[in-house]
């Protein structure tokens, strides 16, 4: 397809980047590689947006991507909750320190400690300590506040809340889609209306999002781009589309062009397109300022923005998974930079993590480090650049039955190697992934169809191993 440079308020390429050229012919090689059907690709290199969609929305009616193809954005809709969150603290309808109680006075989660000291804060750094991988029922606009008082009543503390420090104990950070949703039930309590019109007043309209939405009656009336699993060879439309029940953990829709635009307004100063001003240039800088060190890893956790340093130069990201649907945004503040990849397959994150890495390389000359521990913000990855270490570590202190709500990690020794497996509570065991050490607590899967993804290990207060964290999640030791 052609080139696409957004016109009106956005400065106008005048000609094809070469090196954008050949960042596309890149992604097009990673297409046919990982049989994606559809690609929006977007740049934005000192103040100037280029996009390009690339091949089609669905295999069995094909229509090509445009930059305005709708693609659903799972978590990346947690920076737009971060975004809104951010809007009520600065009209002084929300503080970030204060208990979750403060807004919602029957909040309540199994420990009674939790439920009373969590803060909002602790919602948008994942810091909560709870299980994080639950979801509730579709009820309308009561969706949120169903899930707030039913899920969330008995969920598990995979660490213990430490009320002094306002953290989970030893910080065993883990991603949590749990919190995010409670954090949109407080903006709907805040805002004093439901989460769809919240995010539609305080972050879509005022940025002139014009394709974004949050209901699947929002997506339909544009070209949207299915969803698509691969059986075989060959991908295939992943039917139903199930929409997901919390707005702020996943549930915005939109299209590169609108992205884009998003991705400009946090590499600005606050203002819109139309220098209206939405944030002060001090919120948009906390919410890419470190909050937490994500244990085991070289990355940090801001407010919404999952950080990393890679050739010493800050980038801050969120991925999305969401079945057939695998999407990255990130950019860079000190180099005005932002590239955001949207695709319609569950190999979606093997295109996606190429094609960001060949970015920053061509566009920036920055490339991550030989074992640099990259830790999850919302899409699988593979480390970089990993080697095992020459000499193993002791695997005596790591060997055990590790355990979540939905399911038991089990780790083991087998033919001197350890040995990580998932079993869910319900159907069939994952395969076995074998794993060697990088670093301290830090190993990479060797064999296997996980091969080249991480696994970290957390200590508690005393030393000992603890938790393991696996896609992201902590399960904690028997």
């Amino acid at each position: 397809m052609a080139l696409i440079v957004l016109a009106g308020p956005v400065p106008r390429a005048q000609a094809p980047p070469n090196r954008f050229d050949a960042l596309v012919a890149f992604a097009e090689g990673k297409m046919r590689e990982h049989r994606v059907p559809g690609v929006a690709l977007g740049i934005v290199d000192n103040g100037v947006i280029t996009i390009r969609g690339l091949g089609v929305t669905n295999v069995d009616d094909p229509l090509p991507v445009t930059e305005h193809t709708v693609f659903p954005i799972a978590s990346i809709s947690k920076t737009f909750a971060a975004t809104a969150m951010m809007r009520l603290v600065e009209q002084g309808k929300i503080d970030l320190k204060a208990p979750v109680r403060k807004y919602l006075p029957d909040f309540k989660v199994r420990d009674d400690n939790v439920s009373r000291d969590v803060t909002v804060w602790n919602l948008l750094t994942h810091s909560p300590g709870w299980e994080g991988q639950v979801s509730g029922p579709e009820r309308g606009e009561d969706t949120l506040r169903n899930f707030t008082a039913t899920v969330m009543a008995d969920l598990m503390q995979v660490a213990p809340f430490d009320s002094a420090q306002g953290k989970p104990a030893a910080a065993a950070w883990s991603y949590n889609n749990a919190g995010y949703s409670v954090a949109g039930r407080v903006i709907e309590v805040a805002n004093g209306t439901s989460i769809n019109r919240a995010l539609r007043d305080l972050v879509f309209t005022p940025l002139g999002l014009a394709h974004t939405g949050t209901t699947a009656g929002d997506f339909i009336v544009n070209r949207f781009a299915a969803g698509h699993v691969i059986r075989g060879d060959a991908p295939t439309v992943q039917r139903p589309y199930t929409h997901a029940t919390s707005v702020t953990s996943g549930g915005v829709g939109l299209c590169i062009a609108d992205m884009m635009t998003y991705a400009k307004f946090h590499l600005g100063d606050g203002t819109s397109a139309k220098g209206e001003r939405i944030l002060t240039q001090a919120s948009l800088d906390l919410m890419k300022t470190p909050q937490l060190e994500k244990q085991s890893t070289d990355d940090a956790i801001g407010i919404g923005w999952h950080i990393r340093r890679v050739g010493g130069v800050r980038v801050a990201g969120q991925g999305g998974t969401a079945g057939g649907h695998i999407v990255v945004l990130s950019i860079v503040p000190e180099r005005n930079f932002a590239i955001s990849i949207l695709t319609n397959a569950q190999t979606g994150w093997r295109l996606i993590q190429d094609v960001e890495r060949e970015a920053l390389r061509v566009y920036h000359g920055i490339v991550y480090a030989k074992n640099q521990a990259i830790a999850h913000r919302g899409l699988v990855e593979t480390l970089p650049n990993v080697e095992p270490l020459a000499t193993q570590p002791d695997l005596k202190p790591y060997v055990g039955k590790y355990t979540r709500p939905t399911n038991r990690i089990d780790v083991r020794v087998e033919n001197g190697k350890l040995i990580v497996q998932d079993l869910p509570n319900s159907g069939d065991a994952r395969p076995v992934m074998p794993i060697a050490f990088f670093g301290p607590d830090r190993a990479v899967i060797t064999e296997g169809p996980d091969r080249g993804q991480s696994i970290e290990f957390i200590r508690d207060a005393t030393g000992a191993v603890k938790w393991i964290r696996v896609v992201g999640r902590v399960a904690v030791r028997n």
